[in-house]
C-alpha cells in the first residue's frame, strides 16, 4: 500500500543505522508505531499505523504501568516478556525480564541522581535492553514510552535494540502520559493495539467514575488542606504531571508542580516559606521502606520542626513506585490515598499501612498501624 505519513530521518555519523529494505504497510493515525527492517540500519524508518493480523499476539510491556493495563484489558496471557520493574499482578514477574539500569540503584536519593545525571550528560540511555532476548520471543506488540528517559526504557531504546532485526514487522506502542487525559488515551492506545477497544473505552469509564465519586466526597469537605507533594528527596523535586490533579480531587490544595508539566526542582526555601498543611513524600521508583531511608535529609534541613505539616503531625511517606508514579490503573488507588490522607473523616483507611503511612519525625520513627485484614 502507499505510504502515508512516513518519516525518514538520519541519525549522524556516529549513529549505528546503515541502509535498510523497509516495509510499512497501512495507519490508521499517530497512535502506534510498527516497522520491518533487514540488514543494517543507518535510516530509521516510522510510520503510524495498527497491525491488523486477527491472530493471537505476542505482546512485550516495558513500561509498568502499560503492563497493568493490558492485564485490565484482559490481555495477561497475551505478555511475553516485561521490564525489570513490571511487578503488578505478581504472576507477571513469572514473566522473563527484558531491561535493566546500566548504574547502581543503591546509596541516598543525590548518589542515583548524581549517576543518572552523569549517563545523560554523555548522551547515553539510562537502561539496557537485552536485544537478543527480545528477538528470541518474537513479539508482534512493543509497548514502551517517551514521556520520561529516567523514569523507564524509552522509545529511543527499543528502536536502538530492534536495528539489527531482519525481515520482521513489529508494532511498537509507545506512551506519552503527562496528565489526566493523557493517561486515559494510552489505555485507549493499548487496547487498540490488542484488538480490544470496547473493552478500553469500559476500562476509562469505570477509571473515571471511581474518580468522580471520590472528587464528589472530597468536595464536600470544609477545608482544602495545601500540600506539598515530594518526588525526590535530593534534590528536592515536587510532583508535576497528574499530580497535581490528583491534589485537587482529593479535595486539597497543591503548592507546587502544575498539571500536565514536569515536575519541578524546588528550593528547600520554597517549602519553609509555603508551610504546607501536608507534605506527602512519595520517591519515584521507591517502595515506603526505602523512602523512610531518605527522611532524616529532611529532618535535618533548616525549619524543618517549624513547619506546621511537622508540628501537627501530617507528615506522610507513600509508596510512589506502585502508586503515584505509576499511570496506569491503579492512578484511581492513588487518588484514594490521597482522599485518605486529606480527609480523614470522609474516607476510611484502605491503603494506609500498604500504600502510605504517617510518618512522626520525633523520635525520628515512622508509626504504620496494623493493616486491616
Amino acid at each position: 500500500m502507499a505510504l502515508r505519513g512516513q518519516m525518514l530521518s538520519q541519525e549522524g555519523p556516529s549513529a549505528l543505522w546503515s541502509e535498510a529494505d523497509v516495509k510499512l504497510s497501512a495507519r490508521n493515525g499517530p497512535s502506534q508505531i510498527y516497522l520491518l527492517v533487514s540488514g543494517f540500519c543507518r535510516y530509521r524508518a516510522i510510520a503510524w499505523g495498527k497491525m491488523t493480523n486477527a491472530q493471537p499476539k505476542r505482546v512485550v510491556s516495558l513500561i509498568a504501568s502499560a503492563t497493568e493495563i493490558v492485564c485490565a484489558l484482559g490481555g495477561r496471557d497475551l505478555l511475553v516478556g516485561r521490564s525489570h520493574e513490571c511487578d503488578f499482578p505478581p504472576e507477571v514477574t513469572r514473566l522473563p525480564a527484558l531491561t535493566e539500569p546500566k548504574f547502581p540503584v543503591t546509596g541516598t536519593s543525590y548518589d542515583i541522581d548524581s549517576r543518572v545525571k552523569a549517563i545523560l550528560q554523555e548522551g547515553l540511555s539510562v537502561y539496557r535492553v537485552d536485544a537478543e532476548k527480545l528477538e528470541a520471543l518474537r513479539p508482534d506488540i512493543i509497548v514502551t514510552q517517551d514521556h520520561c528517559e529516567v523514569c523507564a526504557v524509552s522509545l529511543k531504546d527499543v528502536e536502538a535494540a530492534l536495528c539489527a532485526w531482519g525481515g520482521r514487522r513489529v508494532e511498537i506502542v509507545s506512551l506519552k502520559p503527562d496528565a489526566l487525559a493523557d493517561i486515559w488515551e494510552d489505555i485507549a492506545k493499548v487496547a487498540r493495539a490488542l484488538g480490544r477497544e470496547r473493552q478500553g473505552e469500559r476500562l476509562v469509564e469505570q477509571l473515571k467514575a471511581r474518580m468522580a465519586s471520590i472528587a464528589g466526597q472530597s468536595g464536600a469537605a470544609r477545608t482544602r488542606p495545601r500540600g506539598a507533594m515530594i518526588e525526590w528527596v535530593d534534590p528536592l523535586m515536587a510532583g508535576g504531571n497528574w499530580m497535581p490533579e490528583l491534589v485537587q480531587m482529593a479535595g486539597g490544595e497543591n503548592l507546587f508542580g502544575a498539571a500536565g508539566q514536569p515536575s519541578p526542582w524546588l528550593e528547600w526555601d520554597q517549602i519553609v516559606v509555603a508551610d504546607p498543611d501536608v507534605v506527602l513524600v512519595h520517591p519515584c521508583g521507591f517502595d515506603m521502606a526505602r523512602t523512610l531511608q531518605e527522611m532524616p535529609l529532611l529532618e535535618h534541613r533548616p525549619g524543618w520542626r517549624e513547619l506546621k505539616a511537622v508540628q501537627h503531625d501530617r507528615i506522610f511517606v507513600a509508596d510512589g513506585n506502585q502508586y503515584f508514579n505509576r499511570p496506569g490503573p491503579r492512578i484511581v488507588e492513588s487518588l484514594e490515598i490521597l482522599a485518605e490522607i486529606f480527609h480523614p473523616q470522609l474516607f476510611p483507611s484502605r491503603h494506609e499501612g500498604k500504600g502510605w503511612m504517617r510518618y512522626v519525625a520525633e523520635p525520628r520513627v515512622a508509626r504504620m498501624r496494623p493493616q486491616q485484614p
